[in-house]
């Protein structure tokens, strides 16, 4: 078992990669209650275009299936495995995202057990035609639901307008028509290609003994049979730099507009500490322009033209990245046309006092973070996943110099990767 310290966050690391490929990571947290256990695979809604394990030709599978298979987990031949968890005192979720799938409990106690329900229904699938038909109209009520909801329409709309051929641009749920195409076939293909323990990523955090923790999961997975790791061919179509669409707005019934400004990013092939320092500088230039000590805030904010539901963000994985800003805005054109102003205009916006001041409220974000167990949780396997470390976030933060945003910022903001969504309302009010 290895052990990596971060001594300036006082943290050991423990790690050891299993002979069947799983790689474990626990993390001790003397004097917590709670423990969290997260079981991934680096498998998403993204990934529908792919080579089958054992098979030579490229096939494409139903939008929405990676979430679908993530819902089929639960349900066994026996019953739900929800049960199991709550019977022993462990509360359990899952989710699924662009790039990964997640299953994941905390507890404060019989944490062994709870470990082992969630390693052992995780790698024993069963699916049958029945239950998957029977889950079709569960998961469409779902993206029902989430076609009513403004800010989801919100998010996925500007998405939309800025990929041509990525399935970043499908929604997570898939649509009815394309979650009607699934069969249990289909998820057995995707489970054995993509839920191998060498795709894998176990991590555990809280008030454990890290040698005890590590023998227990490696006695489970040693009971077990696994076919030799194979690695995976993942396919995607050349994505061009520029967005898809430039302008789009959609009617629905909300009471205020909605506007989202998008920026397509262009750097997309990092990883590792290039790949975190990137992104790190893109969220402080962000910050500098955006945030709440900004003079922009401070304009937009007295003017009426945002509310509290102003926000700012950028998202980075292998192979895709892009920062949203937007509001909710009385005047959504002309609070777009302000966002892209101080985009245009970011490298004069940018000073040394500004990003020193950025870095360290950053800096204190993290370390607040790291006092958070459901944080840690949620990151760690994220950072891995694209070769970065979580606790390598704030000594990289410190290096980070004036140069570093401006060069950083430049790949994001240029106008031909700007893209303008709004939400409208579908009618005037009625007095």
């Amino acid at each position: 078992m290895q052990t990596i310290e971060f001594k300036q966050l006082d943290e050991t690391l423990y790690y050891k990669k299993l002979s069947n490929g799983l790689d474990v990571y626990i993390l001790p947290k003397k004097g917590f209650s709670k423990t969290f256990v997260t079981f991934t695979t680096k498998y998403g809604s993204i990934d529908r275009t792919f080579v089958p394990i054992g098979e030579s030709e490229t096939i494409t599978v139903p939008d929405g299936i990676a979430h679908f298979l993530e819902h089929k987990m639960f349900e066994k031949e026996h019953g739900d495995v929800f049960q199991e968890f709550s019977e022993a005192g462990a509360s359990a979720n899952a989710f699924t995202s662009f790039t990964r799938t997640a299953y994941l409990f905390s507890a404060t106690d019989n944490i062994y057990k709870s470990t082992e329900t969630l390693l052992n229904f995780v790698q024993e699938p069963y699916f049958t035609e029945q239950t998957v038909n029977k889950e079709k109209g569960i998961i469409g009520q779902e993206i029902t639901m989430y076609d009513d909801q403004p800010d989801w329409r919100l998010y996925f709309g500007a998405i939309e307008n800025m990929f041509h051929k990525h399935p970043v641009k499908i929604d997570i749920a898939g649509t009815i028509e394309s979650i009607d195409k699934i069969t249990a076939e289909h998820l057995y293909t995707c489970y054995n290609t993509f839920y191998h323990p060498s795709n894998m990523l176990l991590f555990v955090v809280g008030g454990i003994d890290p040698t005890e923790m590590m023998a227990f999961i490696e006695k489970n997975q040693n009971k077990k049979q696994f076919p030799e790791p194979t690695p995976i061919e993942r396919h995607c179509e050349d994505e061009p730099k520029e967005v898809a669409i430039q302008e789009r707005e959609l009617k629905m019934d909300v009471q205020k507009p909605k506007v989202y400004v998008g920026l397509k990013a262009l750097e997309t092939n990092l990883s590792g500490e290039e790949m975190l320092k990137h992104e790190l500088s893109v969220q402080i230039g962000l910050e500098c322009l955006f945030g709440r000590a900004s003079n922009f805030y401070t304009e937009v904010y007295e003017n009426g033209l945002i509310d509290e539901s102003f926000a700012y963000d950028f998202s980075l994985e292998k192979g895709y990245g892009f920062a949203l800003i937007g509001s909710d805005s009385s005047q959504p054109d002309k609070l777009a046309e302000l966002i892209k102003t101080q985009i245009n205009n970011a490298e004069s916006t940018f000073t040394e006092e500004k990003v020193e001041r950025v870095k360290r409220k950053k800096i204190g974000f993290f370390l607040r973070a790291l006092n958070s167990m459901e944080f840690i949780a949620n990151q760690f396997t994220r950072y891995e996943f694209n070769d970065m470390n979580l606790f390598d976030a704030v000594p990289v933060i410190e290096k980070l110099t004036l140069k570093d945003i401006v060069e950083a910022f430049k790949t994001i903001q240029g106008e031909s990767q700007q893209t303008v969504f709004k939400i409208l309302p579908s009618s005037e009010r009625k007095e």
